[in-house]
């Protein structure tokens, strides 16, 4: 289906159902320019992490038990 058809069938929609499918949209945008910035900002700090102990010192305790104190 081409740009153009989709808009038409958009707009032979009730407002309600055209208003719910521009903010779908707008969500869907969204969402995936903040998962693309931060799959960009991932990458650029990976090379930080891979060989700045300062970064991961914490990752030494991982694996010991942790006891929850009250």
């Amino acid at each position: 289906m081409k740009a153009k058809e989709i808009i038409k069938e958009i707009q032979r929609l009730p407002l309600t159902k055209q208003m719910l499918v521009a903010e779908l949209i707008l969500k869907s945008i969204r969402e995936r320019e903040l998962k693309e910035k931060m799959e960009k900002a991932a990458d650029e700090l990976l090379d930080d992490y891979l060989t700045d102990n300062e970064l991961t010192i914490f990752t030494n305790i991982d694996f010991e038990d942790f006891y929850e104190t009250r």
